[in-house]
C-alpha cells in the first residue's frame, strides 16, 4: 500500500501476518527498499507469530524519489517516516529493527519516542552516542571501496550486485540470493540511482542521543564477526551503552543482513524480546 506522509511524501509499505499479532518494523539500511529483507526471512517471523511491517525509504521503491544528488530531506524525516509507517498501520507501539542506517535511525526514534517502540533490536550498526568513542574505522578493503571513482557496471542489477558483495563476510555472500533481489529492486524502483541520496542527506538536529535512557528496553544487538564497515567492536560497544542489552555477534557475518544459516538463532533471540516487552 501507499501511505501519504504529507501533501508531497508518498513511502510504499507492506504488512505481512495477522494484523492482531504483535507488530515487527523493518527499517532498512542507507540505499535498502524494503525488498532487501529477505522475503523468506519475512515469512519465517510470520510463521513465528509476527506482523511483519517493511517499507521503502524516500528515494528507494515506489516511495517518492528526488533527482539523484539532490535529496529533500533530512535523517530527521527517515526517522519520522517511520512513525507515520506505524500511523498507517494502525499500530501505537513496535519492535523495531533497524540495519546499518536504519539501526541509527531505530535508536534516535526509541530515544525521541519512547512510547512508540516496545523493543529494539539493531542489526550491523553503530552508536549514535557521542560518547560512545575510541572505535575502530573500516577494513582498508572498505575504505577504497569508497575511495573507488569507478561507477562500476552499466547493468543496474550487476551494480548492485557488484555493491554489496565487499561488504559481506568472506564466505557469506549469496550471490543468487542478491541478484534476485537486486532485479525486484530494480523493477520496483522509480530512479535506482535516487537511492545514493541517502549518503548525502543533512543529519540535523534529531533528539537526545544519550543511549543509557533506553536502560530497561528490551534490546538485542546483533553484529558481524567479519563486518568490514563497522568492526566487531561497534556492535559490542553499542550493547554496553545500552543498560541489559543482549548481543548476538555472528561468526562470519560482515554488513550485511544476517545469512541464512543464522535466521534460526536470531529468530529465537529477537522472539525472546517480546517476553520481556514493557
Amino acid at each position: 500500500m501507499l501511505v501519504d506522509v504529507d501533501d508531497d511524501v508518498t513511502l510504499g509499505v507492506e504488512t505481512l501476518g495477522d494484523a492482531d499479532a504483535p507488530a515487527l518494523l523493518l527499517v532498512a539500511g542507507g540505499g535498502w527498499s524494503m525488498d532487501w529483507w529477505d522475503d523468506d526471512l519475512c515469512a519465517l517471523l510470520v510463521d513465528r507469530g509476527l506482523r511483519v511491517i517493511r517499507y521503502d525509504h524516500r528515494d528507494t521503491g515506489v516511495s517518492t524519489t528526488w533527482p539523484a544528488g539532490a535529496p529533500g530531506y533530512t535523517g530527521h524525516d527517515l526517522m519520522t517516516d517511520a512513525l507515520a509507517v506505524l500511523d498507517a498501520c494502525g499500530v501505537g507501539r513496535a519492535h523495531v529493527a533497524g540495519l546499518s542506517m536504519g539501526g541509527g535511525l531505530a535508536q534516535r526514534l526509541a530515544l525521541a519516542h519512547p512510547d512508540r517502540v516496545a523493543a529494539l533490536t539493531l542489526m550491523a550498526t553503530t552508536a549514535i552516542d557521542p560518547a560512545v568513542g575510541d572505535l575502530p574505522g573500516p577494513t582498508p578493503a572498505i575504505a577504497a571501496v569508497f575511495a573507488d571513482a569507478d561507477p562500476g557496471p552499466d547493468d543496474p542489477v550487476e551494480a548492485l550486485v557488484d555493491g554489496e558483495r565487499p561488504f559481506a563476510g568472506p564466505d557469506a555472500f549469496d550471490e543468487a540470493r542478491v541478484r534476485a533481489i537486486a532485479t525486484r529492486v530494480v523493477a520496483r524502483s522509480t530512479d535506482v540511482a535516487a537511492a545514493g541520496n541517502h549518503f548525502m542527506i543533512e543529519t540535523g538536529p534529531m533528539g537526545p542521543t544519550d543511549l543509557g535512557a533506553l536502560a530497561g528496553l528490551p534490546t538485542l544487538v546483533v553484529h558481524g564477526g567479519a563486518d568490514p564497515l563497522f568492526p566487531p567492536e561497534h556492535g559490542r560497544a553499542l550493547a554496553a551503552a545500552i543498560p541489559g542489552a543482549r548481543l548476538l555477534e555472528i561468526p562470519g557475518m560482515g554488513h550485511q543482513l544476517p545469512p541464512r544459516d543464522a535466521w534460526g538463532e536470531l529468530v529465537d533471540a529477537l522472539l525472546d524480546l517480546h517476553d520481556h516487552a514493557r
